[in-house]
């Protein structure tokens, strides 16, 4: 470990989609030593998966990050910037030669390696073999049992391929499927000279990566106080400043919009985590040693983490083709929305029987009372139909524009709006393990030369990386004089996904209503606040220090956001929602 000062980690994409301009706005603001982009959700992999298997010479990587890095290469090598970035996708080497050939047209000397060895989709039948059943994350079934061909199985590298690629020198490092947080933990573990037994450090750095991995959610993006935040019409990129402890500030390019506090630090802490461990190829976190300090504008400081060995096992994303899909759009006006969304789905019922696997016929909001304008009394109808043959979904359309004259009084679409026309291929997801030792994780340097990523001394017990279980709250009268306001009167929250799994952290700003919030939010309490989870497992957590209550909410994203057929697929507005119910709180809070 050296005692190097601390290294400047600016993001400038949080998937595949994000702002295009960013990392032209991360070079024009504060100095960063290294550039990292995220690009892979595990939506993105399901479609990057279903390119790659049309078309393996031009679909397996994010050809956008290209097209952002070309204009600023003269920049980044003037500069002595790294970069690092998962766009590589399924084909990482396919990547990192297209960017050696935009060097070369830049005529700038820039080294591109690349990182491999997340691809397993070659190796299942070896894992058979072996005895590694794949046995899924959240119903515990053996992946042979499936019934349907892989197309993808790509594990969950950590940073030291990473690492070791910019030890060697690169300035350009492309990875496939890598964690997030390891798009941050890899630079800082090549710049401080940490070894993979460095857990306190690499669990910080861990930390700091999961906080910037997603760009502007740590900045005032998707963040419930939005109305607080200035210039939240183009929040900016957040930078991590990781020192040699792992210890580290988190902050933004001052001439941007948003800001960096507390709130929105612990908004993007809280997400798509599964407790109090989080567990990382590198290292477990302790999240309940985090601490968020507010040390200046636009600065938040996270104290030293407890990290301690990683899991012995690696986290693989399976991907297999399980049909198609297909949708429109069509609205109806009041009065007797219900009455006439029951109407469209008998009649489509009738018309497809035999025909779809699965129809879904949802109803999206309700209709103001006594309405002021057509538009208020007007509720959109979102229908989506399955089917594992695509030919069978042909007739989909015209099923449904048969029923302009004989469906319920007022049936329209919007004659703007161009509809889903073809069937779409419908990609299932399969979370699953295999031993961290099976990997072959290694960074490939320009010239050939290979590096396997180093591996720690041990890897944790399963008492290390077991969730804390925290007692349910005992339950409290309602408080007498109390007044009923939305939750999100007094409460921040934020959603996420991990495979068929939601999960939503509740925090609070003021320390008084912390006795109040946990108390409120227990298990039970969640369930007669959002009846769509009456049935599903809820595991809760709390995180005292951060004030947050935390819910993992099993099974309601179906078996993911790939193939459910939810309108909010990987349940971003979740957290909203719970926002919006109205809860029993003290008159004086």
């Amino acid at each position: 470990m050296t005692d190097r000062s601390p290294i400047r980690i600016g993001n400038f994409s949080g998937y595949l989609g994000d702002r295009f301009s960013a990392i032209e706005e991360a070079l024009a603001g504060d100095p960063v030593d290294v550039l990292m982009g995220d690009y892979l959700a595990e939506v993105t992999l399901a479609g990057m998966a279903t390119a790659h298997r049309q078309n393996p010479e031009r679909g397996g990587y994010a050809p956008s990050f290209l097209r952002q890095l070309a204009p600023h290469l003269p920049v980044i090598a003037e500069r002595g910037i790294k970069v690092v970035t998962n766009a590589g996708g399924f084909d990482p080497a396919g990547m990192a030669a297209a960017v050696r050939g935009l060097v070369g047209d830049a005529g700038v000397a820039l080294r591109v390696a690349h990182v491999e060895g997340d691809n397993l989709l070659g190796r299942l039948d070896e894992f058979h073999a072996d005895g590694f059943a794949l046995e899924n994350l959240d119903t515990s079934a053996p992946l042979k049992d499936w019934g349907v061909e892989p197309i993808a199985a790509n594990a969950y590298l950590g940073g030291f391929g990473i690492a070791e690629a910019l030890r060697a020198g690169a300035d350009i490092v492309i990875t496939g499927r890598v964690t997030d947080a390891s798009l941050t933990v890899g630079p800082a573990a090549w710049w401080h000279g940490w070894t993979p037994d460095d857990w306190d450090a690499l669990a910080g750095a861990v930390t700091a990566g999961h906080i910037i991995e997603c760009g502007a959610h740590a900045t005032g993006g998707n963040f419930s106080g939005f109305l607080t935040v200035p210039g939240m019409a183009r929040p900016g990129f957040p930078i991590a400043e990781i020192a040699a402890d792992g210890s580290s500030v988190i902050t933004k390019h001052a001439r941007d919009g948003g800001m960096v506090t507390v709130d929105t630090v612990t908004a993007q802490l809280v997400y798509e985590i599964q407790g109090p461990r989080y567990l990382n190829p590198d290292a477990t976190v302790h999240l309940e040693t985090v601490h968020l300090t507010q040390v200046g504008q636009d600065r938040v400081a996270i104290g030293p983490v407890t990290g301690s060995p990683p899991p012995v096992t690696a986290k693989v994303a399976v991907f297999a083709p399980i049909g198609f899909e297909i949708s429109t759009m069509l609205f109806c006006t009041s009065p007797h929305v219900p009455e006439k969304v029951a109407l469209l789905r008998e009649q489509l019922g009738l018309l497809l029987d035999g025909v779809v696997d699965e129809l879904d016929v949802t109803a999206l909001g309700t209709a103001a009372p006594d309405p002021a304008t057509q538009w208020e009394a007007t509720v959109p109808i979102r229908v989506i139909a399955t089917a594992r043959d695509r030919e069978r979904l042909r007739g989909f359309h015209a099923a449904v524009g048969s029923l302009y004259l004989q469906g319920f009084p007022g049936f329209h679409h919007d004659g703007h709006a161009q509809a889903a026309r073809e069937p779409w291929p419908r990609i299932d997801y399969w979370p699953a393990l295999v031993p961290a030792e099976v990997l072959v994780h290694r960074a490939v340097l320009e010239d050939g030369t290979v590096l396997d990523a180093p591996t720690p001394s041990r890897t944790a017990t399963d008492d290390e990386i077991a969730q804390p279980r925290h007692p349910e709250p005992a339950a409290c009268a309602a408080p007498s004089g109390g007044r009923q306001v939305p939750l999100g009167d007094l409460a921040h929250a934020r959603a996420g996904d991990k495979g068929g799994n939601s999960n939503v952290g509740i925090w609070v700003s003021d320390p008084a209503h912390w006795e109040w919030l946990r108390t409120t939010l227990s298990s039970d309490g969640l369930r007669a606040l959002l009846p769509e989870v009456a049935d599903l497992g809820v595991v809760r957590h709390e995180f005292p220090h951060l004030r947050a209550v935390h819910f993992v909410l099993q099974g309601l994203l179906g078996t993911g956001g790939s193939s459910n057929l939810r309108v909010d697929q990987i349940g971003k507005s979740v957290g909203e929602y719970l926002r919006s119910k109205t809860v029993t709180a003290p008159s004086d809070l």
